[in-house]
């Protein structure tokens, strides 16, 4: 395993960490979860993402149980807050200084842990002030119950703004986490410059585009039992963008490229992230043992600037890049429902 700086901070973290959305606590029984942490610990990686909205607090308490046990100090466990995970009283949710402090709390109690080494706003919040937002992240440092604060899905003026505050309160705001992948590239033009101006890194989520990019759908046949464009509650709406003929076919293309470097499909799309020198790390999730085994397999691969070339040629118009597409939620609207398929 390879590992990066976090953001101008000291914090080291493996390149590849391993994350539970639409996993632990909801599509996987627990003794194949506990066996996929213990697939990512055995493969070396240190670095351990979760939010207390995964499977509606679940996926937290599989984590904390997981670890349980490692030396504390040898690892990084990051969470998240924003979303709902109460009965949505007015409170429930967003990041008020009420919800950021109560759900702190009760996500290190789930992981079994006295702090956690990142704390993430999970998207960021139109309705209350950033300055309430910060202080109440700047008190968790303070307290010792955060280590580093980081957010996700944030654009590039808010990471800007949210910056400017943490130097107010010296507090380290380190990193960004949203969605990029050699077909999702939104974060490039803007949001990638800002971070680098402020310090911040990006932990990367969906490095295979959902699965895409693994290369199990095949244009004109069915979509693979079990997988999760089948799965309706296991982010199937969100795959579904990515399952056209044109993608597909355009995906296709990738397989040779992938073979001539001596990698897996899966392997060559978190490579290709880590290519990125703003990527600190590239998160991936599991069902399996094996899919940890293959995806870590991508830690320190060099990608050649004519293979990078070829897979932007392949390619072609298939890959998003509008960085309007980096959108954080009305904290008013989107129904738990919507909310489960959407916040990695």
């Amino acid at each position: 395993m390879e590992f990066r700086r976090l953001g101008r901070s000291g914090l080291n973290i493996s390149e590849i960490s391993y994350g539970n959305w639409l996993t632990h606590g909801s599509q996987v029984e627990e003794d194949q979860a506990q066996a996929c942490i213990k697939a990512a610990l055995d493969a070396g990686i240190t670095t351990f993402d979760t939010a207390d909205v995964y499977a509606n607090t679940a996926a937290e308490s599989v984590l904390g149980r997981g670890l349980k046990g490692q030396r504390r100090e040898s690892l990084e466990i990051f969470t998240k807050v924003f979303w709902p995970t109460g009965p949505k009283g007015p409170n429930d949710r967003g990041l008020s200084r009420k919800h950021i402090m109560e759900s702190a709390n009760a996500s290190l109690e789930r992981l079994g842990t006295d702090y956690v080494d990142l704390y993430q706003a999970h998207r960021f919040d139109r309705t209350v002030p950033l300055e309430e937002t910060m202080q109440a992240f700047a008190d968790l440092v303070r307290q010792g119950k955060a280590l580093y604060i980081g957010v996700s899905e944030w654009n590039a003026e808010q990471i800007a703004r949210g910056a400017a505050l943490a130097r107010e309160l010296k507090i380290p705001f380190v990193s960004n986490q949203p969605q990029y992948s050699m077909l999702w590239r939104v974060i490039e033009s803007q949001v990638v410059p800002a971070s680098e101006r402020e310090g911040l890194s990006q932990i990367v989520w969906s490095p295979v585009a959902q699965g895409v990019l693994t290369g199990k759908y095949k244009v004109g046949q069915p979509l693979p039992a079990g997988s999760r464009a089948t799965d309706e509650n296991g982010g199937a709406n969100m795959v579904k963008r990515f399952l056209d003929e044109k993608t597909l076919t355009a995906v296709a293309k990738l397989e040779p490229l992938a073979a001539d470097a001596g990698l897996s499909m899966a392997q060559l799309a978190v490579a290709w992230v880590l290519q990125n020198p703003n990527v600190a790390s590239a998160i991936i999730g599991a069902s399996r043992p094996e899919q940890v085994h293959d995806n870590v397999k991508a830690a320190g691969v060099k990608l050649e600037p004519e293979l990078l070339a070829a897979i932007d040629e392949a390619l072609g118009d298939v890959v998003v890049t509008d960085p309007a597409l980096t959108v954080s939620p009305d904290h008013r609207s989107s129904s738990r429902s919507a909310t489960a398929r959407s916040c990695g």
